[in-house]
């Protein structure tokens, strides 16, 4: 069993910058792809980036420009740089991985075999 767990949630200002990092156990990280989702109060879990095991990244267009993915096979992480950080920005960020190829580019919560617990996000204005 693959297990996810995600760090570096935080209260940040408008904005400023966050990094969340996320490890999953087990010698298979570098054949995932991995993600990034979150969820805020009273709305539906939406996918914020994906990197693929090739290193190709996607993003929403929603923090397109600000937001990077990027990992680090050697560490079992993935990190998730946020800048510019907007009110909007505030959930609970989910790091999920993904064992199997997508043509959607792990843009759905289907592509997905295991999640973390999540990491409060909140951007105080």
């Amino acid at each position: 069993q693959v297990q996810v767990i995600e760090y570096g949630g935080g209260l940040v200002q408008v904005g400023g910058s966050l990094r969340l990092s996320c490890t999953a156990s087990g010698p298979a990280f570098s054949n995932f792809a991995m993600g990034w989702w979150r969820q805020a109060p009273g709305k539906e879990r939406e996918y914020v980036t994906s990197i693929s095991r090739f290193l190709t990244t996607y993003y929403a267009d929603s923090v397109k420009g600000r937001f990077t993915i990027s990992r680090d096979n050697a560490k079992n992480t993935v990190y998730l740089q946020m800048n510019s950080l907007k009110p909007e920005d505030s959930a609970v960020y989910y790091c999920a991985a993904s064992g199997r190829g997508s043509p959607r580019a792990w843009k759905n919560q289907d592509d997905y075999d295991y999640w973390g617990q999540g990491t409060q996000v909140t951007v105080s204005s």
